[in-house]
């Protein structure tokens, strides 16, 4: 009967245990009785619970210590372990303009400003990092871009940093192609669904096949806009986010509380909304706008990503462009609308820059 079925463990003594192979007792001492042995107990040894083995994991207790199971020496305490100190007060301050998929990048940008190491790790300490939005579509490898931020953000909480993102209008379009799928919804264009929206703009079908609940639910609780350091940190050029609330984390509820709601309409309603741009580029409204946003949310600049430098530069097609392919060449992030904005997409989706930038400028 096992143990646990109504008895204990049967006790084995140690005369009942046989001998190791090619055992030979020993010749008795002179004067030594081998008939009389000395009056002492056999020890006991308790029995193995069922299925122990000494390489298992979660060892089980084999009996308990008596209180004369104490050391024969005395212990000397071992100094403490000497750490390095610890940094106080936030490190520096770095942004990440669109990747949408393109993983390889990202990796060299990081490597360059020494965010990560040669395996792909954090490296750089209490430094803080925010991606703008927009990891997945036109690119090869989206979901592996999510993961990689998602990495980060648990490698550099424990080194003192943080790594945080937020939404992005193609976070909203692929939580809408895989929630809703082939659901109607009323566009401007006519009516039409969120999967066919997405493979418009980029969608990859192998992200979507790799796209698992865990990656749904980060999406889904991304903050829509933060302030660091007087900047003020948005993915869109665009005066919508007025539409959802007067603070930051009135704007942030509203939009996670909306997606929570899982209604197609609302979803694409977001999508919609988040996907204007250009707010800030007319030489007299832009700054108004940038100024609204400001003095609503805070802040002395505004940090944005969504629209590429080529086209707020109107130069996409034309005979300012410098690339080979006819793309113009992106250096860095684009000051604009007064010094009140910048942006950060490079345009890596058309042969530019996938920029990695730390903030406030220098020079």
């Amino acid at each position: 009967m096992t143990q646990g079925a109504g008895q204990g463990p049967a006790a084995r003594t140690a005369a009942a245990m046989p001998p190791f192979p090619g055992y030979a007792a020993p010749p008795p001492l002179p004067g030594y009785d081998r008939a009389v042995p000395p009056p002492q107990a056999a020890p006991e040894y308790p029995e193995y619970p069922e299925g122990y083995t000494p390489t298992a994991r979660d060892l089980p207790v084999i009996g308990r210590s008596t209180p004369q199971d104490v050391p024969t020496v005395e212990l000397t305490p071992l100094p403490a372990p000497q750490h390095e100190p610890m940094l106080t007060g936030p490190g520096p301050l770095y942004v990440v303009g669109d990747v949408h998929g393109y993983l390889d990048e990202l990796h060299e940008a990081l490597a360059a400003q020494g965010l990560i190491d040669a395996q792909g790790h954090w490296a750089a300490g209490n430094a803080r990092l925010w991606f703008l939005g927009d990891f997945t579509d036109r690119g090869p490898d989206g979901v592996g871009v999510i993961d990689l931020v998602m990495r980060l953000s648990a490698e550099a909480a424990a080194a003192g940093g943080y790594c945080k993102a937020l939404m992005g209008n193609h976070e909203l379009l692929l939580i809408g192609a895989k929630r809703f799928a082939d659901t109607p919804v009323n566009s401007g264009a006519g009516t039409a669904s969120f999967q066919a929206a997405w493979l418009l703009n980029g969608g990859q079908r192998t992200d979507m096949e790799r796209l698992e609940d865990h990656h749904l639910q980060w999406m889904s609780r991304l903050d829509a806009m933060a302030r660091e350091d007087g900047h003020l940190l948005v993915h869109s050029d665009t005066t919508a986010y007025l539409e959802f609330g007067d603070s930051i984390e009135a704007v942030n509820d509203s939009i996670t509380e909306a997606l929570q709601r899982n209604d197609p309409d609302e979803c694409w309603d977001l999508f919609r909304k988040f996907t204007k741009r250009f707010a800030f580029r007319d030489e007299d409204a832009g700054p108004l706008a940038v100024r609204e946003l400001l003095g609503t949310y805070g802040g002395s600049r505004i940090v944005h990503g969504h629209s590429p430098i080529p086209y707020l530069l109107g130069e996409v097609g034309t005979e300012d462009a410098d690339g080979d392919d006819g793309t113009p060449m992106v250096d860095g992030p684009h000051l604009y609308a007064d010094g009140l904005a910048l942006a950060m997409d490079g345009g890596v989706t058309m042969a530019g820059k996938l920029l990695v930038v730390q903030l406030p400028l220098a020079g």
